[in-house]
């Protein structure tokens, strides 16, 4: 039979169609659907066709409660009511032949809210073998119509409709949107051919499915992830090889650098505690040399000469090759600084600066007595009335960067800095404690001692024990006397070797005089070294309370006075003087 005009739901021939009294491929007559005037039930029961023949009454639709059907928008005959070619439930349809035996209860049996009661009802040519479905009132169902047919001598089957295509006229109620023209993408984003097969395939259920768009998804997703995937990829390449080259240029690779001697003059001011890499970020930034990567090879280069680098402030010039700058601030030449050796005086130390700053002498000594206060000593220096100078011990030996414009003070205030530095780095008070001694500055005391009565570095860690013997009260071998000529020189402010007889120092009245006075003397007698401080603080055990030097690779120490007059004999014996 033809498919013209049908929507989602049965539809009777209309007397109008161009089609109308098509019998089928059949050959059956087309019956005209006859009208009682009864009202037909909303949903009658479905009846297959056991035949061409019609058997009994036509199901009729009673008019006499008046009216007209509502306008429907989705009846294309308006104002018809559609005829039931099953007249009544549980009726053959057709003469006299067999019951429909799939005939069931309707699951639709709710009275149809919109039928309403006409007066006239015109009738409609009906098709024979065409079951009339229940108009549907919502969105068309998923699944594809089933339809039965029966034919004359062949027994009921069932069978499902293939699919069709979705195509303007196939749904009368509205015209079909068209297909948007798809915008251009990428190559990187074009799907393949394949892929759209699968656009319009109707699932196992008859309805269509989009399986193509999902699987066009996921290979966008998929293509996307992969491009983001390579960015991250040379980005990170980018970047290891980069970082990596920066890398292998500071660590193996050779650092810019100029070459030769370099030209022009420059002061450069190295200051206290910095290492060599800061040294060569000043000279870099200074112009003196290219970069500090340079001057850090070049220290690397050469161990000794680069332990050898100090504080202070240089005369250099510009454009050095790093290995040259290197040189030029070891040759003392190049030293625009101000160097204090261990054990120097606090009178001479006043003298250096006078002479650096080219002031006349005895300035830097006055602004000393007069400034002392502030220039930054410890609480517990000046701890005793009879004290000489109270910057003694604090006028800490080093180099220190003192330019053409520097003031006294300010080169003094540099020095006790960096004194209490070192001072409270090894913990003067509390080793005072544990030493037995009255305060920090009498360990300071001890410590500038042991600079000036050793001879030799090596040795003072023996020398610092002979000062710590020769203080105790009980001993029998100088009876608490330190007996140092070194003390005696101190307070006639001046260095000899010939202090006079034993019996004229116990005469002299100082209290810086050992030979005179027990225990140690009022204050330190010099500014000590780092070395001399340390030995002081951990002296070598021995009861030695004599030594003599007699080289720099020999100093021989005795316990008793016997045996110091042996060692004096031998000394005398080495250096050519006559015995007594």
């Amino acid at each position: 039979m033809t498919e013209y005009g049908r929507g989602y739901g049965s539809e009777p021939w209309h007397p109008e169609d161009p089609l109308y009294g098509d019998q089928g491929s059949y050959g059956g007559q087309a019956q005209q659907p006859q009208w009682d005037g009864q009202q037909s039930v909303p949903y009658p029961q479905q009846q297959h066709q056991g035949g061409h023949g019609s058997q009994g009454g036509h199901g009729g639709w009673d008019g006499s409660q008046g009216g007209q059907l509502p306008y429907d928008p989705y009846d294309p005959y308006a104002q018809q009511a559609p005829a039931d070619p099953y007249g009544g439930a549980g009726r053959p349809a057709y003469g006299n032949g067999p019951q429909d035996p799939y005939q069931a209860q309707d699951p639709y049996q709710a009275p149809d809210p919109y039928r309403q009661q006409a007066a006239a009802h015109p009738q409609h040519q009906q098709v024979p073998h065409q079951q009339q479905y229940p108009p549907q009132q919502y969105a068309p169902q998923e699944y594809p119509p089933q339809q039965y047919e029966q034919h004359a001598g062949a027994p009921y089957e069932q069978h499902v409709e293939a699919p069709y295509e979705e195509a303007a006229g196939d749904d009368w109620r509205a015209e079909p949107e068209p297909r948007r023209k798809p915008e251009p993408e990428h190559s990187f984003f074009a799907d393949d051919r394949e892929d759209d097969d699968y656009d319009d395939e109707p699932d196992e259920r008859g309805g269509r499915e989009r399986r193509g768009k999902g699987k066009k998804e996921k290979k966008r997703r998929s293509k996307a992830t992969c491009l983001v995937a390579t960015l991250v990829f040379a980005g990170a390449v980018g970047a290891v090889g980069y970082f990596g080259y920066d890398f292998f240029m500071a660590h193996f690779g050779s650092a810019p650098d100029y070459a030769g001697e370099g030209s022009g003059a420059v002061e450069v001011d190295i200051p206290d505690g910095s290492l060599i890499s800061d040294m060569g970020q000043i000279l870099a930034k200074k112009g003196v040399i290219k970069s500090a990567g340079a001057f850090t090879q070049a220290a690397s280069a050469d161990d000794k000469k680069s332990r050898s680098l100090q504080p202070g402030t240089y005369s250099l010039r510009m454009h050095m090759s790093a290995a040259a700058a290197m040189d030029l601030m070891l040759d003392p030449k190049s030293r625009n600084g101000l160097t204090v050796r261990e054990g120097l005086r606090a009178k001479d130390v006043y003298a250096l600066i006078d002479k650096k700053l080219k002031l006349t002498a005895g300035t830097t000594k006055k602004v000393a007595e007069h400034d002392v206060k502030s220039l930054g000593l410890p609480s517990w220096a000046d701890d005793n009335g009879k004290i000489k100078d109270p910057l003694e011990g604090f006028l800490y030996p080093s180099t220190y960067s003192v330019g053409d414009q520097a003031k006294p003070a300010a080169v003094l205030k540099q020095m006790v800095a960096r004194a209490n530095g070192v001072y409270q780095k090894y913990d003067l008070e509390g080793t005072a404690r544990r030493l037995n001694l009255r305060s920090p500055l009498q360990l300071l005391t001890v410590a500038s001692l042991t600079q000036a009565e050793g001879k030799y570095k090596h040795d003072f860690v023996k020398v610092a024990r002979v000062v710590y013997n020769r203080l105790k009260p009980n001993n029998t071998e100088t009876y608490g006397l330190l007996d140092f000529d070194s003390t005696v020189n101190y307070a006639k402010s001046r260095s000899t070797l010939d202090t006079g007889s034993v019996d004229d120092l116990r005469k002299f009245n100082d209290p810086y005089n050992t030979y005179k006075f027990k225990g140690l003397p009022p204050g330190p007698i010099g500014n000590p070294g780092e070395v001399a401080i340390n030995s002081a603080i951990h002296p070598a055990t021995g009861n030695w309370y004599y030594f003599v030097s007699i080289s720099p690779e020999k100093t021989l120490f005795a316990a008793t006075n016997a045996e110091q007059e042996r060692n004096r004999k031998i000394y005398l014996k080495e250096h050519g003087k006559p015995q007594p």
